[in-house]
């Protein structure tokens, strides 16, 4: 023994696009650590959301993942705030692990989900934390997956609450029925990473009817594949 530290505290931190990332193999993973290390980790979605927030906006994210994008925007784009809803109970202590090392005081995580009124939900909770999800899937079983109650908050009064004016969405299939139940007439963009596989043509109809009845439009230049992007004016 030399008396050196452990590598993780020689470099307790995985960096994509200057945002640092606590090391926890149970959520940077092989995959997702090799692709924070490219700056390639959610590279749509990254160029969408740079190309649509705007200095003094505030953003609401439904699906926060490991708290990439709300550290991305927050670091980014000079924001009022993020107010970010997870489902997954697992992923609260550790996003606010990211906004804490990159020391972001205007991101806000609640655990929960938004919908028509308030009440509770089910989620699946995955051993790959990231493929968890509203809806159950074809395979699931009780050893594989455990279901979890979660909070819907209601999304109008939150909406109505953070003074909220940019959507970012990328929530594993449950696009297709939470979306069409939003209130998005006070919105000025939204970038929505759409889930074909799970929600197919009608779910993909569903969103965009949705977006064109809050009054807001298809952004090309915001969009590539399946990360789409709207807004109300440009």
């Amino acid at each position: 023994m030399d008396g050196s530290p452990p590598p993780n505290q020689k470099n307790p931190y995985v960096v994509c696009n200057g945002i640092r990332f606590p090391k926890d193999g149970h959520f940077i993973t092989g995959r997702i650590r090799g692709a924070l290390r490219k700056n390639a980790y959610e590279a749509k979605e990254t160029e969408a959301v740079l190309r649509v927030v705007r200095e003094g906006d505030t953003v609401i994210e439904l699906g926060a993942g490991i708290g990439y994008m709300s550290s991305l925007i927050a670091s980014k784009r000079k924001v009022t705030a993020v107010h970010s809803f997870e489902a997954n109970p697992a992923l609260i202590p550790y996003i606010q692990s990211v906004h804490a090392a990159n020391e972001l005081d205007n991101c806000h995580i609640t655990h929960a989900i938004l919908g028509a009124r308030k009440g509770r939900a089910d989620f699946y909770a995955r051993a790959n934390v990231l493929s968890s999800s509203l809806s159950p899937l074809e395979g699931d079983t009780p050893e594989k997956v455990q279901k979890v109650s979660v909070d819907v908050l209601n999304a109008k009064q939150t909406f109505r609450d953070t003074g909220a004016n940019v959507l970012v969405c990328d929530i594993e299939g449950a696009e297709a029925d939470l979306l069409p139940a939003l209130d998005l007439s006070k919105l000025r963009a939204a970038v929505i990473e759409l889930h074909p596989q799970i929600v197919g043509p009608e779910g993909i109809n569903k969103v965009f009817r949705a977006m064109m009845d809050g009054g807001l439009a298809y952004y090309a230049r915001g969009s590539t594949n399946k990360v789409v992007s709207f807004r109300r004016a440009w």
